[in-house]
């Protein structure tokens, strides 16, 4: 299967193929963040790197050789947690250019297959991607398969796809036994954050009153901002509190341990809520 990944991130598609028993001959990636690619060449070497997808029609590819076209256009103009500009954010416009890509190969191969990845939106900005899509969204929680809440919607023209059996996950599945100094909260963070609620080991404090929280809520590629909020995941460990750790995270979004090793902790955070919950493409690819 020769693929086109744009948006590739840190090639989370590229992992779910492998993972589905899918045999990639070549897979090319459209990403601009360069800590991003880093982790994609760590990982995957072979990737055909075709750097901005606003420059797409530069690109020296085979168009009939494309069997399947992925991504998760940029969601800020769409997403609840943002300012819903919709269509007039300039990063969600760029959903028109997956569209126009998707024109591209199909025009060469009508039997090429695609899945397009978004946050949870208001039905009037879901139903224009419905419309170019030319198919409806089926709407699949992360938590069926990961210990965190991730709500997408996923248009795609691979046939038969249902939602995941729950794994039943918990967020203490994925807690290390121990964390670094460096993730625990100073005495600065301390003196801001309400912490009377959390009072349970190995708990995610979401204003959780004082009840034990199975799932992680949604990791957020500003994560990597620091706590700003009671939104943001606070564990307590050893009597003490702390954030997940970059390998936590990367439990979170399913991905094996270190993945993203080799980047800032900083920029492991960013890119990780950037990327796609892994297990849940693997079931959507296990139908090709």
């Amino acid at each position: 299967m020769r693929v086109l990944s744009l948006f590739d991130g840190i090639s989370a598609g590229q992992l779910a193929l492998q993972r589905a028993g899918i045999d990639v001959e070549t897979y090319y990636a459209s990403e601009i963040d360069k800590y991003a690619i880093q982790v994609t060449k760590k990982n995957f070497p072979n990737t055909i790197h075709l750097g901005d997808i606003t420059k797409w029609q530069e690109w020296d590819i085979d168009w009939s050789s494309i069997d399947l076209v992925i991504g998760g256009s940029p969601c800020q103009g769409f997403s609840f947690a943002g300012k819903q500009l919709n269509f007039e954010d300039p990063r969600s416009r760029l959903f028109f250019v997956f569209v126009d890509i998707c024109h591209r190969v199909i025009d060469e191969n009508p039997k090429m297959k695609f899945l397009l990845e978004n946050v949870r939106m208001k039905k009037e900005y879901q139903d224009v991607i419905t419309q170019y899509m030319g198919v409806s969204p089926i709407a699949i929680n992360s938590s069926l398969v990961s210990a965190q809440n991730r709500y997408r919607l996923y248009w795609t023209n691979i046939q038969n796809v249902s939602k995941p059996i729950d794994k039943q996950i918990t967020f203490k599945d994925i807690i290390q036994d121990y964390a670094d100094e460096r993730y625990y909260y100073s005495d600065i963070v301390m003196d801001r954050l309400d912490v009377s609620e959390i009072n349970l080991t190995g708990m995610v404090g979401y204003k959780s009153k004082g009840k034990e929280v199975d799932k992680c809520g949604t990791l957020l590629a500003r994560d990597y901002k620091g706590m700003s909020n009671q939104q943001y995941p606070t564990i307590k460990q050893n009597n003490r509190f702390r954030k997940p750790t970059p390998i936590e995270y990367e439990r979170l979004q399913t991905f094996p341990d270190n993945w993203t090793e080799g980047i800032s902790s900083t920029q492991r955070y960013k890119a990780l809520g950037n990327s796609w919950t892994v297990d849940v493409i693997t079931h959507i690819f296990k139908n090709l």
